[in-house]
């Protein structure tokens, strides 16, 4: 580290990242005074109460049957951000944007989630998409639906049907690999394997099944094989250039610290993940402090810090990735 953030990251103007910054950074304890005060702030001010603001009495925000396809400021992308920015799971807004999901996105036959709705409820069976179930079942996981059934469902769905495969002669055949060539194609598709992995890392230790430890196993050692972001045939090649480059939120996207985030969150210590450390290493600036490379600001309900500019967020992500990866492993 050039010089240390954490001052800054403490300030109180973005709640989300002072409590992540006294919780991860800091080791404080949920019940100090001032990781309890954050939390409440994080409800009362900042992006979390703009965007519950927008929501519409049904629990959704635009149109009801875009929930997927009206990026990025339909249902399923506020979920995703209200997960980030640790919304409170007990308040009823939130709850009745995850039970919209639920309804209206989930196939109630496989437990996976889809970009459209079933005309005989539930999620269309045969659009369910991976990094689509990935990113639900993290956010529900995180907004407090871990015991639920239906997350219960989709984290089986995961398990099962997630894909790992590092390129194979001929893709896998049926359902759900009949379809969307770019998701079950004959190799996996980086997100899809990404969001499944940032799903499963959210359930604790002592609740993985042993198909969820086998998945998390192979979605790791995936990872490994492309030192986070390169491609695996040719390690000289960086699979897509725009993964260089950090954001926040990401959405159905991905970059080398979300990846690295999810890596160290399970514990991971791979000499193969030494280079994306380095890169995350090499962009801080001369204060410590990390840029918001990439941004979907303008696209959204709310904006969320600055292009261009030092990101509290993607500084806090890399403090938090720099911090585990220094710790000795753990099992997962």
């Amino acid at each position: 580290m050039k010089r240390d953030p954490t001052e800054w990251l403490l300030g109180e103007d973005n709640p989300s990242v002072r409590y992540f910054t006294l919780r991860d950074v800091l080791e404080k304890s949920e019940n100090d005074s001032d990781v309890e005060k954050s939390r409440k702030a994080i409800m009362q001010i900042g992006p979390v109460p703009k965007i519950l603001s927008k929501q519409k009495s049904g629990g959704y925000w635009e149109v009801p049957e875009n929930f997927y396809l009206g990026k990025y400021k339909s249902t399923v992308w506020q979920l995703m951000v209200l997960a980030e920015l640790e919304a409170d799971p007990d308040d009823e807004r939130v709850k009745h944007a995850c039970e919209f999901i639920l309804e209206h996105s989930q196939d109630r036959e496989s437990g996976g989630f889809s970009h459209k709705s079933s005309s005989s409820g539930g999620g269309a069976h045969e659009k369910v998409l991976p990094c689509l179930t990935g990113n639900m079942i993290w956010s529900l996981i995180k907004l407090g639906y871990l015991k639920d059934a239906r997350v219960r469902k989709g984290i089986e769905w995961i398990a099962r049907y997630q894909r790992f495969d590092d390129g194979v002669k001929e893709a896998a055949e049926g359902w759900p690999y009949d379809r969307y060539e770019n998701c079950w194609g004959r190799h996996s598709c980086h997100m899809g394997v990404v969001k499944a992995l940032k799903a499963l890392a959210e359930i604790p230790i002592l609740e993985r099944s042993v198909d969820v430890k086998r998945s998390i196993q192979r979605g790791t050692e995936y990872m490994f094989k492309h030192h986070v972001y390169k491609r695996s045939h040719d390690l000289a090649r960086v699979s897509k250039p725009v993964w260089l480059q950090f954001g926040f939120p990401l959405m159905w996207n991905t970059d080398v610290l979300e990846i690295l985030g999810i890596l160290t969150k399970l514990g991971c210590f791979d000499e193969r993940m030494q280079e994306a450390v380095d890169l995350v290493v090499s962009k801080q600036d001369e204060f410590g402090r990390w840029k918001m490379e990439r941004s979907f600001n303008g696209r959204l309900q709310v904006n969320i810090e600055q292009k261009g500019k030092p990101s509290k967020w993607v500084t806090l992500n890399a403090l938090r990735v720099l911090k585990r990866f220094c710790l000795e492993p753990v099992k997962y």
